[in-house]
């Protein structure tokens, strides 16, 4: 027997539960249970229709296509088989031979059509009933009626429906289009006679618009329903779209289950669907009710459908269509009513009628306010293109008021583009649309959806708008609001970190590794800090006094001052540049605390700007950002290349100076200005653009040779003096003396400093120098007691070799003296200390893996320190580690060959690169200048000749420079002189269009100065998430054998990654990674699996407990080019 099912609310009767007992009176012969039903469709109604079944205790028949052996429907029924074999994926669906086929053959009792494909086929509904399986809808020839809109129209008119203004038949002329708009007037709409839901509609607002549009809506429609006649109307002008749900019986009877509003659209196709409609009349909601019941009535109409009006601006409503099937949005009428449709539907079929199910029409009653949104894999940003892939990651919105209705929404489910993108259908009850919309809202924002892109941040935007939470939205409101498509960007940074964890297990370093060796497992532990702001230092003199009050205090300091290069050039020399913003960052507070007494600290510049986004993925601007966060006492300074800026070639003079503003505001301090040539009208373009920014300008005179040997004469003291003279006059406000390649001997330091202070007696100096021969400490006290303000140091373990002298040293030899630096030992000991450890984190960057000590010879070769040690690591990758000495004799020869030129980036790369020539092609210097004008000289070298960077000191090396040169261009004057302004507006269009998003400042500075480097800094971080807040050694090897760690996003959210690989030996490593302050990942890499036949391997991990995996591509299975070349390294994810 059956019981009525009383629902929540006690509105109105669900369906029948199955009781066990005595049996109950006879039914009427009309009812025939049904034991089995075949649901002729796929996916999420395809499982709404089985669930129902399976409720009312009847088993189940899928049908599914070859494209979707893999779909959840398949598994979700209790049989499941194959139709369509060989047939394209929407054509296997659409074969009614073979659905009857395996209807008859497994003594299914009726069939269900679901929503769309065959629903509204009368050939399908006839075919059925032929086959003697019931259709779980309306008779044939109702379908036939209903989806004929001419018939429809007709049944509409008859029924005193008012209809709108349309052609009485389709046409399938565009002569017949054309006479109706004229008579009835535009606008009109095309729609296909044949179907619906937005396909082969058009709106034609103007004569000429309607060829066209004829011509697409036609070939839409026959692509869609296989014939392209179409139905012309007058269109209504910004209408709400209001649909009532209707059910009938097989014994007359017909109730509504009130209305919908379906007006938030988009191209026809509905996105959001409300029940019941906001601000509708009472008598307007019972007049739509009572005409939908009544067109019903007039057909016969038996089980579920839609009967849709559009209601104009002014309360007048117009039929449109009746949908002859189950609709998408029935759920939204399930929740208000308590009514289950599907299983009405089937009791239906089996012959019961609606009172038997406790539906009459007063016991209907509408309970709150649910709303429903079609979660999709479209991407709105692209013009909702949909979007195919491998879901990754999903996890759902859920609690109280929320319904899920999907079936490919899970994980490891493959998004074909063979058909429909719905992934699930979220709907959300609530006693008001305002509430139902907040339930929704909270929902959608816990949805974690990765791999495909959704429609979700869309979604939001349209339940957050005011037109939409005051019920107003109308047919239009997509249209009319473009700031619907403002999608604020997932992050999606667990698991872009999980695809760069396993980019790195599976191909290796993204940043290639010069040596085979391991960093270190422990990060290094900073120093305690002491709570409160450090102490105050010399950065408020120079924010109260500015720059020129900055420059009197240095003048006026008793003691030495030190400026501190451990955050820029001594780990450039060291560690290839290669320290990460993350290790500098730890130790930042111990060094405001403990250090205050510094001049400066070196943190920004050079080659550290373009190394962060090459090779550390990192922003540079970040970098300086959280720097200045952490240490906000000390002046920061940088070093500026003139008119290179920060990079290797010369820019206009607006990215010059606009680059100095920006540095500025993002908490530079000094700009070491220098010029790799000494070359007065390139220095003085970066003086006058430091300046300008409001910055403390530090000019430099770039070091060679050897002022206290009378027989170097190109650069003498009186060279050097005049030099300076210049720079004064031009208006720096401190003079230094940058010596690369630690040239100046004590005795040089005390003549070229002496001679200075003697010249500029209110200009303080400061001297920079390398200690590649072990002398640097001893010039460094040297020019002190000449009169030198500020020197140069590195913290002890940064320091000697390529680097600057040791801070150590330094300060324990002045303690006690009049050039006492202020500075604590002890403090110096515990800040060394760190970077001893962290410096095992670098191993594989370290010049100590090939350099042991350094070398006095650089007195003779004039190596600059930085590319003493990447000359070193060259040489010995190349396999020319024995060899080296050769390298360094022919970079002699070379600087002689191009006229002993001042050697720092860029005129020390020409330098290396003609040595390097020189070398590879066993060639002496005699051998180059007789053969110049044959010889295919380096790119760099031939630049350098035409005067690309400069003029050098004494002007550029004859006849070889002619010889090489033949008629190639050569330039006149400064070289940046003659490039016309960047168009920043231009880039910045230019930048957008390309990444979806306006540049910020910085951002569009980086692209100035490095654009390739900048576009692939943006890919890999837009691939790979925010990696500079990995551990170091995770970063550049990847996760060891069953290691775990965490990487820390932001204040309460953590991330746990154990990393689990299952070899002969085991060992637990914990570490933590920060992301954003108090976001915490835990995470833990569980296999590496095996070479897949599509070239990648699936990597598993478990993320705060939940099991993800990401399919890699091997690029060394597949050889498709060196691990080091990053542009096919995020080409694949899977």
């Amino acid at each position: 027997m059956f019981q009525l099912c009383r629902p929540r609310g006690g509105f109105a009767l669900l369906g029948l539960r199955r009781l066990r007992g005595p049996p109950g009176p006879v039914r009427p012969v009309s009812y025939r249970p049904l034991r089995k039903v075949l649901v002729a469709n796929r996916g999420e109604i395809a499982i709404r229709v089985f669930r129902a079944c399976t409720e009312l205790g009847i088993r189940t028949v899928a049908v599914y296509s070859e494209q979707d052996t893999g779909q959840m429907h398949r598994q979700k029924a209790d049989e499941a088989y194959l139709v369509g074999r060989g047939l394209p994926p929407v054509q296997a669906y659409l074969h009614i031979p073979d659905i009857i086929r395996v209807a008859q053959e497994n003594e299914v009792d009726a069939i269900h059509p679901g929503y769309g494909f065959l629903s509204e086929r009368a050939d399908f509904a006839q075919a059925c009933l032929d086959a003697g399986v019931r259709f779980v809808g309306p008779r044939p020839e109702v379908v036939r009626k209903m989806g004929d809109k001419v018939e429809a129209r007709a049944i509409a008119i008859a029924a005193g429906v008012p209809v709108v203004p349309g052609t009485p038949s389709p046409v399938s002329t565009l002569a017949e289009a054309q006479e109706f708009a004229t008579r009835v007037g535009f606008p009109v709409i095309l729609k296909a006679a044949h179907g619906g839901g937005g396909r082969g509609m058009r709106v034609v607002r103007a004569p000429q618009e309607l060829e066209e549009n004829f011509s697409r809506a036609t070939s839409e429609a026959l692509a869609a329903f296989g014939n392209g006649d179409l139905f012309v109307e007058k269109f209504i002008e910004r209408p709400r779209h209001i649909e009532v749900q209707i059910l009938g019986d097989s014994h007359g009877n017909v109730v509504h289950l009130y209305e919908r509003d379906c007006s938030v659209q988009r191209r026809h196709q509905k996105v959001v669907e409300i029940a019941p409609a906001a601000r509708l009349p009472p008598e307007l909601r019972a007049r739509l009710a009572d005409d939908a019941v009544r067109l019903a009535r007039q057909v016969g109409y038996e089980n579920a459908g839609t009967v849709e009006f559009l209601v104009d601006q002014s309360g007048e409503y117009y039929f449109i269509e009746v949908n002859s099937r189950l609709q998408v949005e029935h759920t939204v009428t399930e929740e208000i009513t308590d009514v289950d449709l599907v299983h009405a539907q089937l009791q239906v079929a089996a012959g019961r009628s609606l009172p038997e199910l406790g539906l009459q029409q007063e016991r209907i009653r509408v309970n709150g306010c649910a709303i429903q949104c079609r979660v999709t894999t479209e991407d709105p940003a692209r013009g909702f293109q949909p979007d195919t892939g491998r879901i990754e990651v999903f996890r759902s919105g859920e609690g109280m008021g929320i319904r899920l209705d999907g079936a490919s929404a899970f994980q490891g489910a493959l998004i074909s583009p063979h058909y429909d993108s719905l992934l699930v259908k979220v709907v959300a009850h609530g006693p008001d649309q305002p509430a139902a919309a907040a339930k929704m809202s909270r929902a959608l924002a816990e949805f974690r959806i990765r791999g495909v892109k959704t429609n979700i941040p869309f979604l939001q935007n349209v339940l957050a708008h005011p037109q939409f939470l005051a019920g107003a939205a109308d047919t239009q409101f997509i249209d009319e609001n473009p700031e619907l498509f403002h999608l604020r960007p997932g992050q999606n940074r667990a698991q872009k970190l999980l695809h760069y964890l396993g980019h790195v297990m599976v191909n290796g370093p993204s940043t290639p590794l010069p040596v085979k060796a391991k960093a270190a497992l422990v990060e290094p532990t900073p120093p305690p800090v002491p709570m409160g702001d450090p102490p105050e230092g010399l950065r408020a003199v120079l924010q109260r006094e500015g720059p020129g009050g900055f420059a009197r205090a240095l003048r006026q300091h008793r003691g030495l001052l030190l400026t501190d290069t451990t955050f820029r050039d001594a780990h450039q020399s060291l560690l290839a540049t290669r320290v990460r913003t993350r290790d500098l960052a730890r130790v930042a507070p111990f060094v405001a605390h403990a250090l205050s007494p510094l001049c400066s600290m070196e943190t920004w510049g050079g080659a550290t700007f373009d190394v962060a986004m090459r090779f550390l993925h990192e922003c540079p601007w970040e970098r300086l950002r959280e720097l200045r966060r952490l240490v906000p006492n000390i002046p920061f300074q940088m070093l500026l290349r003139g008119a290179n800026a920060v990079g290797y070639t010369n820019y206009p003079d607006n990215v010059v100076n606009r680059f100095c503003e920006v540095a500025v505001a993002n908490g530079m301090d000094i700009f070491r200005v220098f010029d790799s040539l000494n070359y007065v009208p390139n220095l003085l373009l970066g003086v006058e653009a430091a300046g300008r920014a409001g910055a403390v300008v530090e000019a430099a005179l770039s070091y060679t040779g050897d002022v206290a040997d009378p027989t170097r004469t190109k650069y003498s003291l009186d060279y050097y003096l005049g030099l300076a003279r210049e720079l004064v006059t031009a208006g720096t406000h401190i003079l230094c003396i940058k010596d690369m390649a630690g040239l100046l001997t004590p005795a040089a330091a005390r003549l070229l400093v002496g001679a200075l202070r003697e010249q500029h007696p209110e200009v303080p100096l400061h001297v920079h120098t390398h200690d590649t021969a072990g002398a640097g400490v001893a010039s460094m006290l040297a020019a002190a007691q000449a009169g030198a303000d500020v020197v140069d140091v590195a913290v002890d373990a940064m320091s000697g070799m390529t680097s600057q002298p040791s801070m150590g040293a330094v300060v324990a030899c002045a303690k006690g003296t009049p050039l006492d630096t202020g500075i604590s030992l002890e403090r110096v000991f515990e800040y060394s200390e760190y970077w001893e450890a962290a410096r095992g984190l670098y191993a594989a960057f370290d010049c100590t893996a090939t350099m042991k000590s350094g070398n006095a010879d650089v007195y003779e070769n004039e190596i600059p320190g930085g590319q003493y040690t990447n000359l070193h690591f060259q040489a010995h990758a190349m396999g020319l580690g024995h060899k080296f000495k050769e390298v360094k004799k022919a970079y002699t020869e070379a600087n002689k060959l191009l006229g002993d030129l001042i050697k720092v980036t860029p005129t020390s790369k020409v330098v290396g690169d003609l040595a390097q020539f020189m070398v590879q092609n066993k060639l002496s210097r005699e051998e180059v200048e007789a053969r110049a004008d044959e010889l295919s000289f380096p790119l760099s070298v031939v630049e350098f000749l035409q005067g690309h960077i400069g003029v050098p000191p004494g002007g550029f090396p004859e006849p070889f420079r002619s010889k090489v040169l033949k008629d190639l261009p050569r330039v006149e004057g400064r070289p940046g002189a003659s490039l016309p302004p960047l168009d920043f507006g231009a880039l910045s269009r230019e930048l957008e269009g390309r990444h979806g998003a306006p540049p910020s400042p910085e951002e569009l500075l980086s692209a100035a100065l490095y654009p390739k480097v900048f576009d692939e800094f943006r890919t890999f971080s837009s691939t790979f998430g925010p990696v500079a807040c990995l551990g170091t050694r995770l970063f550049l090897e990847g996760p060891q054998i069953a290691e775990e760690f965490e990487v820390e996003l932001e204040r309460g959210r953590t991330l746990h990654i154990p990393y689990t690989h299952f070899t002969h030996s085991l060992l637990m490593v914990y570490s933590q990674v920060e992301l954003e302050r108090g976001k915490t990942l835990h995470i833990k890499a569980l296999a590496l699996g095996d070479l897949n036949a599509a070239g990648q391997r699936e990597v598993f991990f478990e993320l705060n407990g939940q099991l993800r995996s990401i399919l890699v591509r091997d690029t060394q299975a597949l050889k498709v080019g060196d691990l080091g070349d990053l542009g096919g390294f995020w080409d694949d994810l899977g």
